[in-house]
């Protein structure tokens, strides 16, 4: 059975029906799915439609062109990535430490998916092509989840909890604790490090970076 997804705003034409809503996530995971086996520029929509059915018809409706249907799932797949990574910080629920900690641990373990792997390869691909989705993509992935942990370090300075007089810059210093695996991911370099390796040295950089953000 296929799953349930929210397609506002995947589709620019949003189909009101069950099977019209069926029919256009179809299209968008049939195609997804082969972009990542084929590559974008192997992968017709005669091949997706052969894949999903329906027809090209559908494809011009739903998402206006090929490119549209690769933004779509670039829609699609940031929601999936995303969804659990990085959920709202709650003071009165939430260790700071523990939550900068989780929060890299969930990206981490994102990261190493085979299929987000490959995805993400695709993306830089096309995006050497379009600064227009590079653009896109930079405001909906990276600079959204970077400004997410702003929030949480601006209540935390708002709380008294750290002192941090540009959360902006803050995140974006924090997520470069992971940059060194991002790189050996994307280009194939094998990850030897296990899991409790992992969370030690998590551990570590977010003590330094607490560190810097000490009240005086």
């Amino acid at each position: 059975m296929q799953q349930i997804v929210q397609l506002d705003p995947l589709a620019r034409d949003i189909p009101h029906t069950k099977r019209g809503h069926e029919r256009c996530l179809s299209l968008l995971l049939s195609a997804n799915e082969l972009f990542l086996e084929r590559g974008y520029d192997a992968v017709s929509l005669d091949d997706i439609v052969h894949h999903a059915g329906g027809s090209k018809a559908s494809i011009y409706k739903f998402f206006g062109n090929k490119e549209g249907l690769f933004t779509a799932i670039c829609d699609y797949r940031r929601e999936q990535f995303f969804k659990d990574i990085c959920v709202p910080f709650e003071q009165d629920k939430h260790n700071l430490k523990t939550y900068l900690i989780r929060t890299l641990l969930n990206f981490h373990q994102h990261l190493l998916q085979p299929e987000n792997t490959a995805f993400m390869r695709l993306v830089l691909e096309r995006t050497q092509r379009s600064s227009e989705l590079a653009l896109y993509i930079h405001e909906q992935g990276p600079k959204h989840i970077q400004s997410a942990i702003a929030c949480a370090l601006q209540k935390a300075h708002s709380n008294g909890v750290i002192k941090c007089e540009n959360p902006i810059y803050s995140a974006q210093f924090y997520f470069g604790i992971l940059r060194d695996l991002e790189w050996r991911i994307l280009i194939g370099l094998p990850i030897e490090e296990d899991e409790q390796e992992t969370i030690t040295y998590l551990s570590y950089c977010v003590d330094r970076f607490l560190e810097g953000h000490q009240k005086d």
